[in-house]
This record gives structure tokens, sequence and C-alpha cells, in this order.
């Protein structure tokens, strides 16, 4: 019996796990991890020793913990990437580490967040900090991905039009972006969807205009984040450094609020004073401020 099990192809179905449901099992056989004898084998353990079809997997040596980890996200729509899965940075951390310590902090951040900021009625906010080197982009792609991963409709959008980073990190094309939106050259084909999460999406910042000041503080502005705000329900913005230029300062008024990043043992109490200052000034709310310790 077993013999001939072998000799099956990989279509074949096993008894036991059927092609509808979304059984462990199901997924490592999709994923290519498990032939169907090895299933068989796997099924004849889990029910002798009563324990887990992953338990027995493992035990029989026929997938790693890692498989089982990342079939289990798959289970439970929890998606995130093995290393060299995707043309993504390794700066992403919510997408290859998900159960490492940084990204717990992300997931705190997030119920902070949904706590005392997000609502129907308010989606968007601009991620800040007083310097270059802060961590902002990173902290706004990979809080981008945690609330996608919650399910959240997500939209990150790179406004940092003088030093664009997200489509690096996400590994996108910056052909065409936010510049463009803003100057009437494209409508919303310059959304990117991101490849392995469902509900993330990115803008881009696009071409390097001569003018990104002014672009960000155009009614454009206004009316492409209130567009989106029909489409989505995170909407997060990648600023530029503050010390640089005074977009942050028009981008946080456009979005109503702002989170604060700053870096341990480098971001200076006066900077980031005055920062907070300059946002309230534009009567746009100070929503938190983020110490960064990665």
């Amino acid at each position: 019996m077993s013999s001939m099990i072998e000799r099956l192809g990989e279509e074949t179905p096993v008894p036991g796990l059927h092609s509808a449901d979304r059984s462990i099992g199901k997924i490592l056989l999709d994923a290519g991890k498990l032939k169907p004898g090895d299933a068989e084998r796997a099924l004849r353990l889990s029910k002798e020793k009563s324990i887990r079809f992953g338990a027995a997997c493992l035990q029989l040596k026929l997938v790693s913990q890692a498989d089982i980890d990342n079939a289990l996200s798959r289970q439970f729509d929890y998606p995130y990437l093995h290393p060299g899965e995707a043309n993504m940075s390794e700066e992403l951390v919510a997408a290859y580490q998900p159960f490492s310590k940084q990204v717990e902090a992300l997931r705190a951040l997030r119920t902070q967040l949904l706590l005392r900021w997000f609502t129907p009625e308010r989606k968007v906010l601009a991620i800040v900090s007083p310097s270059r080197g802060d961590g902002r982009s990173y902290l706004a792609a990979n809080l981008a991905i945690v609330f996608s991963q919650l399910g959240e409709r997500t939209l990150l959008i790179d406004a940092d039009m003088r030093d664009a980073r997200q489509h690096e990190l996400f590994g996108l094309p910056n052909q065409y972006g936010l510049s463009a939106l803003l100057t009437g050259r494209m409508n919303g084909a310059g959304i990117a969807r991101v490849n392995h999460f469902a509900n993330l999406s990115v803008i881009p910042a696009g071409a390097t205009p001569p003018n990104p000041l002014e672009l960000v503080s155009r009614a454009e502005f206004k009316d492409v984040l209130a567009h989106e705000s029909s489409n989505f329900d995170v909407i997060l913005i990648d600023t530029p450094a503050a010390a640089t230029s005074s977009d942050a300062q028009a981008i946080a008024a456009r979005a109503g609020g702002a989170l604060v990043v700053a870096r341990e043992d480098r971001s200076r109490v006066e900077a980031i004073s005055r920062l907070t200052a300059s946002i309230q000034s534009t009567h746009a709310e100070i929503v938190g401020c983020v110490l960064n310790r990665f």
C-alpha cells in the first residue's frame, strides 16, 4: 500500500485532506512542502498517537518548524514571508520576522493607534521625525504591514519626494507615483498592490519634482486623501525629515494627525519639541511619540 502511495502524482488526493478545506496538510501539499505519500504517513501517525498533523510531520522530519509556522499563517490569514521569498527589503521585519520583539512592539503600537486615532471618520496619519536616520520610513512600512495583517485595508503613501524609500523597501517601480498624481498626470493607477499582502497597497513617491513642498500643499493632495479614504481603512504617510524642509508640517496639516518618531541616543529633545510645535501650529493633532530602538 505505502509503495503504491509513494508513486502517486502530486495532484492525487490524500484521504483526510480534502481539497476544499484549509487544513495544514492541504496548505503544505499545495506549497510543495509535502508529497501525498508523506502526508499519508503523517496522517496515520497523528491518528495513532492522537497528535496534531503538524506535530506528526515534525516528528517524521518531513517539514521544518518554519514550514509549519508559514502554513499556520496562511490558515489563519496572517501572511508573512520567508527570507528570499519576495523582492522586498529585509528591513520589513513585519513581513519576514513576525514573531520578533520588534514586531511585537509594532503590534502594540498598532493597538494604541486603533484605540486613540483611527475611526471610520479618521483614517489618515502622517509619520514624521526630526532628522534623517530616525527610522521614520522603516516604521511607516512595517506599521503598514501589521495593519494589513490585521485585515485592515491599508494604504502607504510615500510623500517623501526628496529622499524616497518605500519603493526600495517593497521592491516596486518608482516611475510613477505621488508626484504624478498631484500634477494630474495619472489617476489611481499609480497605486501598487503589494504581492503576498492582499490588504496592503503603496503609492510610491514617483519622479522627484522641483517643488515637492508646493505639491503637498496643493488642494489636490487633500483630494487624493479624501478619495482614498473611501477605499481604505488606514492610510499612513511617510514624510521627509523635518530638518530638511517644511514638507512634514504641510503633510501633517492635510492628514489631520501625526505620529512623531524619535531615535534612541540620537534624536535631540529640542528638535522634537520644535517639530511638535510646528505641527500643532497647523491645528493637526500629535497622536503620540515613538522611541525607535531598532
